[in-house]
């Protein structure tokens, strides 16, 4: 068993760390480890934390190796983010924990894992921790690419790549991590495109898989504006039904657990002071709400995306195991209905339409603008 066993498809990377922990000549106090959404960054930066932390270079069953990949481990320190960007009230505190020295181990690590998500403002704060290291202090940033982070803050940072894993990989991760039957867990794997969380989720969820397949459904019933519009509607409140599920919860014991901590009860006035304190909490978990409901539109995109991709592999005859295989009959019609110049096109307007919601455009106006650019052209 090792730390290393569910970081799936990146040998190369990984002989990178784990050069960089049997060797401090080939270690550096900041690291940017990179790759496309599901190729495991967060997974590839727990198992390197921990396997800084272990005596036996990342055992994977020792305290300190199982107390980092959970997340308790008292000098390995993990910030990710619900909202839209990373503040520089979020990254202060981590400039400041890095001059601590750690207790009883070599390391203290701070793993940033949306390090996409600082804006100037934050990665400024975050600069000045890396242009004067503490001796024992190292951090790993993640991003889906260098071009994604700033390029003061990349610049004084060790890169490592992740490619996306292959299907098999993730195949059979599932099948040994969580017993799924083999066969339903090459279908996942590929209709995840190997992102091992999405590839999971769909495997072991009936829900998800039926959200995937009303979405590629969508794309058929697309024939005019109107049409473009009442689906682009559909896909929006279904994004924002799927965040408020995620959410919701958990939203509501964060409200309980702060009034019961200051002393207030639920559905009474509440005084001036605790009632900025809920304001904020509010704020909070509003930015939450509305990267989930991002990320859903985003993963929508995708599976849009892989869906376009069978329908040009069937126009170009290129003989290539298609994705959906599942949908082939919804392919097959598409695909006669348009030429691959449309497809490409088709294509094109997905992925702006990714990019217009990653700038902050409103998610029905880009979700609109999408579902018309995917009608059929005259």
């Amino acid at each position: 068993m090792s730390v290393w066993d569910e970081v799936v498809g990146q040998e190369p990377a990984i002989g990178v760390l784990c050069a960089a922990v049997a060797d401090p000549r080939a270690m550096t106090h900041a690291w940017l480890v990179t790759g496309p959404p599901g190729s495991g960054r967060s997974t590839a930066a727990r198992a390197f934390a921990a396997a800084l932390q272990c005596a036996s270079g990342g055992c994977g069953v020792c305290h300190d190796c199982t107390t980092v990949l959970a997340g308790t481990h008292e000098n390995v320190t993990l910030v990710a983010t619900e909202g839209l960007h990373l503040r520089v009230d979020d990254t202060r505190p981590l400039v400041q924990l890095a001059q601590r020295a750690p207790t009883r181990h070599r390391w203290r690590v701070i793993v940033v894992e949306d390090a996409d998500r600082l804006n100037e403002a934050s990665g400024n704060v975050l600069l000045k921790a890396l242009e004067e290291p503490a001796p024992r202090t190292v951090w790993v940033l993640c991003a889906p690419s260098p071009g994604d982070v700033l390029t003061t803050v990349r610049s004084r940072c060790r890169g490592v790549r992740l490619r996306v894993p292959p299907v098999d990989a993730v195949a059979a991760l599932l099948v040994a991590r969580d017993g799924v039957e083999p066969r339903a867990a090459a279908v996942a794997a590929r209709a995840a495109s190997s992102h091992v969380g999405v590839a999971r989720r769909l495997a072991r969820d009936p829900d998800a898989r039926a959200r995937r397949d009303a979405v590629l459904e969508m794309a058929g019933r697309i024939r005019g504006v109107g049409d473009a519009v009442t689906v682009a509607d559909e896909l929006v409140e279904t994004a924002k039904a799927e965040a408020v599920a995620v959410t919701g919860e958990r939203d509501a014991a964060e409200r309980a657990d702060l009034l019961r901590a200051l002393g207030a009860e639920a559905g009474s006035r509440l005084p001036p002071a605790v009632r900025s304190q809920v304001t904020e909490l509010e704020k909070e978990q509003k930015r939450r709400a509305t990267r989930a409901q991002r990320d859903v539109l985003d993963r929508a995109m995708m599976d849009l995306l892989s869906l376009y991709r069978d329908v040009l592999v069937v126009q170009l005859g290129a003989g290539v195991d298609l994705v959906n295989v599942e949908r082939a009959g919804l392919i097959e019609r598409l695909a006669a209905e348009g030429t691959p110049e449309q497809t490409l096109r088709r294509m094109d307007t997905v992925g702006q339409a990714r990019t217009r919601l990653s700038g902050n455009v409103a998610p029905m106006l880009a979700v609109e603008a999408m579902m018309i650019g995917l009608r059929p052209q005259g």
